[in-house]
């Protein structure tokens, strides 16, 4: 039976729609059935749900918009650690087995605990595919990271430094961050909570220059304990006790507790020395 040209038309309308809803969708068949990414697809959509729904204490984590194999999350350094303060920035490449196959961790943000822009060699990443279980979930990938990032135990990707360093880099991450695109792009809000971070911090330092400021004086108007020279002369020292002010007062105690201090231990040596010699006479 031969089609007329309007059948011959919804005939193939029919299967280019249905190519397309295929290729969407990962399901295309074309040489036997085969594993197509539509299963890390829809985990990783179920995934995004929950932490939505459950954030992860310390991390947020956003897919790319272009490509939900590629993640991306940033660590606030946990209270009473050498991070706290930091934003360290990182991302997660599952491949497209996923949740049968684990994905790669890499660190962006200077952190002094990872190499940056290196796969880490963890048991919920690639480098351990035989200890990966498909049941975790990006969460539990991103918790078991932090809990790593506490510890100090060495392996590949990881470096040593000590906690000053850390708090450094802690402090420096802040800076670091903004100049990073996709980190403004994916987590507008947590670039914004570090700007009013940093405008903090530059008040609080601008007010503690101004409460520090030393009281510069010249010397050749004042004695050694401040008070006021009369025609070029100290006064005595009861008049100048009188009139030193009272936040000056300790200089002065704790020079005549320093030559006090002195005069007896000069006493002390003599003392030992005449015993020293008496002793060796005593000898002869």
């Amino acid at each position: 039976m031969k089609l007329t040209y309007l059948q011959r038309r919804d005939t193939s309308f029919h299967t280019l729609h249905t190519f397309i809803c295929s290729a969407l969708t990962g399901e295309m068949s074309g040489g036997g059935n085969r594993k197509t990414p539509s299963t890390a697809t829809q985990r990783l959509k179920q995934d995004y749900l929950r932490i939505r729904k459950d954030p992860v204490p310390y991390i947020c984590a956003q897919p790319l918009p272009s490509n939900i194999l590629e993640w991306h999350f940033v660590v606030r350094g946990p209270e009473k650690s050498p991070y706290d303060g930091g934003y360290y920035h990182g991302k997660l490449l599952f491949p497209q087995e996923f949740p049968f196959k684990p994905p790669s961790i890499y660190m962006i943000t200077p952190n002094g605990r990872f190499k940056c822009n290196t796969r880490l060699c963890l048991s919920i990443s690639d480098f351990h595919p035989d200890t990966w279980n498909p049941a975790w979930s990006v969460s539990a990938i991103l918790t078991g990271l932090l809990s790593f990032m506490m510890e100090k135990i060495p392996t590949l990707g990881s470096i040593e430094t000590s906690d000053f360093t850390k708090r450094q880099l802690s402090a420096q991450s802040l800076a670091f961050n903004l100049k990073d695109r996709v980190f403004c792009e994916l987590f507008p809000e947590v670039a914004e909570e570090i700007k009013i971070k940093q405008r903090s911090q530059r008040n609080l330092s601008v007010q503690l220059q101004t409460l520090y400021i030393p009281d510069v004086r010249s010397n050749r108007d004042e004695d050694l304990f401040g008070a006021p020279l009369h025609n070029g002369h100290a006064a005595n020292q009861e008049a100048v006790a009188q009139q030193v002010p009272a936040h000056r007062q300790p200089k002065r105690n704790l020079g005549e507790a320093f030559r006090n201090l002195c005069v007896i231990a000069g006493f002390v040596v003599s003392v030992y020395t005449v015993r020293f010699v008496l002793h060796n006479i005593g000898k002869d």
